[in-house]
């Protein structure tokens, strides 16, 4: 029986059949004018023009320019791949065979390929966790207990960056996901110990400055190398299903308020009232209690030198008080002077004229 030589690919003992290379090493034709193909660009010659005493079957090499050429092609791949640029906002980690081995510098940096591998990283960006905004109406990340036993819905924001891009990517299998999860825990915490009406009314400031404060503290532990820029409350009201009736509550608490400031104004203006009259009396009665004192102590000073004067002119003083307690005691009243000399008859009456009288105004005159 013939041999079938032909390979895999059928044929007979046909010589155009066999392997050009002069191998029966089974690989189809087409692939063989593909492999001779690759030779000639590579600078060889091919084995199309069968076995004529010069194409004899076996290519020759490739020649020093095309070596060369594809020398400087593999550099320029290298260097392409060992050279990289850090921008001012960026910060990169060059790994040695895949541990740490140093930060890289702002600007062009080297690192050989394939032993030195960096990653760029944005530190100075802002990056936002928001927590407690679910989808399709489920928001139970941000529904919080409160000290009071109340429910609050709360949606905030974490925004945070890199500050050790190291630690970053070394401490923390999933930064997104450690980042979520310790400022629910912080917020939560918070919330705990707080009671439902400030948090809806005043301290949301507060609670903010708390918040960024203990996740930074949570994160610092963990060696993150994360910053926690700021926290920002975006809502904070209670559950939709009792919020109606939350709003008339807190509609009652206002009107209270406002009714009890002004009856804390009414007071405050009474008792400044009360309070001024009280001390313009109390300095009446201090100007009266001086006026009396006064008044005492002069007339003492009065009597201790009318004693002694009657102690030198025992006569004389005696008259003297009695003449000016007599012109004190009539200057006060409306008076009459009858002189037993005037008339003749030693009885007459002094003609009077009532002088005050004429001085005063006819009654009902312009």
């Amino acid at each position: 029986m013939a041999s079938n030589g032909g390979g895999p690919w059928g044929g007979g003992d046909d010589e155009d059949d066999k392997p050009r290379s002069g191998r029966n090493d089974g690989t189809p034709n087409w692939a063989r004018e593909g492999q001779e193909r690759l030779k000639v660009l590579m600078g060889g010659r091919g084995n199309r023009g069968g076995s004529n005493g010069q194409g004899g079957g076996t290519p020759e090499f490739p020649t020093k320019l095309s070596l060369v050429l594809g020398l400087g092609a593999a550099v320029l791949l290298w260097a392409f791949a060992s050279f990289y640029t850090v921008k001012p906002e960026e910060k990169s980690v060059e790994l040695f065979l895949g541990k740490f081995s140093g930060i890289g510098s702002e600007g062009l940096n080297f690192a050989p390929w394939p032993f030195v591998k960096a990653i760029v990283l944005p530190v100075t960006r802002e990056q936002i966790e928001d927590i407690g905004l679910a989808s399709g109406g489920q928001n139970e990340a941000g529904l919080m207990l409160t000290t009071d036993e109340n429910i609050v819905d709360i949606d905030f924001q974490v925004v945070w960056n890199i500050s050790d891009p190291a630690k970053y990517l070394f401490n923390l299998a999933d930064p997104e996901l450690t980042i979520r999860a310790v400022s629910e825990s912080a917020m939560r915490e918070i919330v705990a110990a707080s009671q439902l009406a400030p948090i809806l009314n005043r301290d949301r400031g507060r609670i903010q400055t708390e918040a960024q404060a203990l996740i930074q503290q949570t994160l610092d532990n963990y060696d993150s190398g994360v910053s926690v820029v700021r926290v920002n409350l975006n809502k904070v009201d209670p559950p939709l299903e009792v919020i109606d009736a939350f709003r008339d509550v807190q509609a009652a608490e206002q009107e209270r308020d406002r009714l009890q400031r002004e009856a804390d104004a009414y007071a405050n203006r009474v008792l400044a009232g009360a309070r001024g009259q009280a001390a313009s009396l109390v300095e009446q009665a201090e100007a009266y209690r001086a006026q009396v004192v006064n008044e005492a102590e002069g007339d003492a000073s009065r009597f201790l030198a009318v004693l002694t004067e009657y102690r030198n002119a025992p006569e004389v003083t005696r008259k003297r008080l009695y003449l000016e307690t007599m012109e004190a005691v009539f200057s006060q009243v409306d008076k009459i002077i009858l002189d037993d000399n005037v008339g003749g008859q030693g009885q007459g009456v002094v003609p009077f004229l009532p002088l005050n009288e004429l001085r005063r105004p006819a009654a009902g005159g312009n």
